[in-house]
């Protein structure tokens, strides 16, 4: 495995990872290719088709809009979020485009910007096509994207899974894992903790310091994603018209000062609306390892910080680690794409490394953290992903106060047992990837059915 704990935390925007970032990197991607190649100049006309699940849910995930701004050079990690409506709305006034901010072309977006609801491409349900056009409506170039989950792409005509490894260049970790079995057993032979593990791969391609500052970057960005959630009032976009709460409950638990025995799920649960209220506006956040399941993981981190006596940095650190560790399994040995697994390829493994990730914090071995990830996995397995009106508020925001309450619960369960037990997270792995090819396309992402059809929209 040549993944890295930030291929499974990255600093991106919302509402979509799939459906927002990755066709974001895409068409950033594509245009880039035709300058690289010398065909920028030559281009004329820019055609986008969207197939399958970015096709039946774009408008509401933004990836229209996410398409429209990665053309002109934008990039999840870096892109203003409160410049791509202006942006957008430059675009369709004028019916011109900027490639990469530097060729201006017309784009009729009607005509160039299809959404292609009956079809879909051969590799993934979240499928685009870019084509790019010279003198004489010329081809110049036209490739397929894949966009997998998490804000991973891959390119080209051959079908294409989202467990695709990601390059790092010619070096490899020392410590490689393909499973739990695998993981567990490297850890028990060399003597380590399973965080230390995943810290000395990491070494492979960045030194301490670099490690160390960009999980502390990732843990100051939930941080932030946190407050503004806190701060941020009014009604969330889209025709549902969602009425932010995380701020009203903010101020209630202020108020209240530890009244009441819950007052730590009620944090949980405020913490991890305030992320995805965030998220569904199109907010920085930090996809974990999706947007859809955003607000998991650092609604649990906060409540180690906020309510774990002797919480602090190296906690912060041994947990993050630990649940990119998790993240890694699901997304080799299965999907983090709510297209291909339905939920339980979201939330379900959010709320597993999540599990794993408080456990490791809380000085739990090696057992244990395999044991609380399995258990949050176990119980979201059939999970479906039924967006009402294709918009991440409905069920997506509760959902992920649901998911890390069941983490935290998980993670008890796991530390009141010496890691033993009858299911393992290699079996709860391959089961959730044979119940996602099972489940009906209905329920993966495309709101064809569940709460999506059953759920009137206005």
């Amino acid at each position: 495995m040549n993944l890295s704990v930030f291929d499974i935390f990255k600093v991106g925007i919302g509402p979509s990872s799939s459906h927002t970032m990755g066709p974001m990197r895409a068409a950033r991607e594509f245009v880039l290719g035709l300058k690289q190649d010398g065909l920028l100049e030559s281009t004329s006309q820019i055609a986008v088709r969207l197939y399958g699940s970015l096709a039946l849910t774009g408008v509401g995930h933004g990836t229209d809009r996410a398409v429209l701004v990665g053309l002109e050079g934008a990039e999840p990690e870096t892109v203003d979020p409160d410049s791509i409506e202006p942006t957008v709305q430059r675009i369709r006034g004028q019916g011109r485009i900027k490639l990469l901010g530097e060729r201006e072309i017309a784009f009729d977006e009607p005509m160039q910007l299809l959404f292609m609801r009956h079809e879909r491409l051969p590799g993934h349900s979240n499928g685009m096509r870019f084509t790019a056009l010279g003198e004489g409506l010329a081809v110049l170039r036209e490739e397929d994207y894949y966009s997998v989950g998490g804000g991973f792409i891959v390119k080209g005509a051959e079908p294409q899974t989202s467990a695709a490894p990601v390059s790092h260049g010619q070096a490899t970790a020392p410590y490689p894992f393909k499973s739990a079995a695998d993981l567990l057993s490297c850890c028990r032979e060399h003597g380590l903790e399973l965080y230390e593990l995943v810290m000395a791969n990491e070494r492979t391609w960045r030194t301490d310091e670099q490690i160390r500052a960009g999980l502390l970057h990732i843990w100051k960005v939930m941080q932030g994603c946190v407050d503004r959630g806190f701060r941020q009032t009014g009604i969330l976009p889209g025709v549902l018209k969602v009425r932010r709460r995380a701020p009203k409950m903010f101020r209630v638990l202020t108020e209240s000062k530890g009244a009441s025995a819950l007052d730590a799920m009620d944090w949980v649960n405020a913490f991890a609306l305030a992320v995805n209220e965030e998220n569904a506006a199109g907010g920085r956040v930090v996809t974990a390892p999706t947007n859809g399941a955003a607000g998991i993981v650092p609604a649990v981190l906060h409540f180690y910080v906020r309510f774990e006596p002797g919480a602090n940095e190296a906690g912060v650190m041994r947990f993050l680690l630990s649940a990119a560790a998790m993240g890694m399994l699901y997304k080799t040995n299965a999907s983090i794409s709510g297209a291909e697994m339905g939920c339980m390829g979201e939330v379900g493994v959010a709320c597993s490394m999540a599990a794993a990730g408080l456990v490791a914090a809380l000085h739990g071995t090696n057992e244990q953290i395999e044991n609380a990830a399995e258990i949050g996995m176990e119980h979201n397995l059939g999970l479906t992903c039924d967006p009402v009106a294709g918009l991440v508020q409905i069920p997506c925001i509760e959902r992920n106060a649901m998911g890390a309450v069941k983490a935290i619960n998980a993670a008890r369960l796991a530390m009141r047992g010496d890691g033993t037990h009858k299911v393992s997270l290699d079996q709860v792995i391959a089961t959730m990837r044979q119940t996602g090819a099972d489940m009906s396309t209905i329920y993966k992402e495309t709101s064809q059915g569940g709460l999506a059809v059953n759920v009137p929209e206005c």
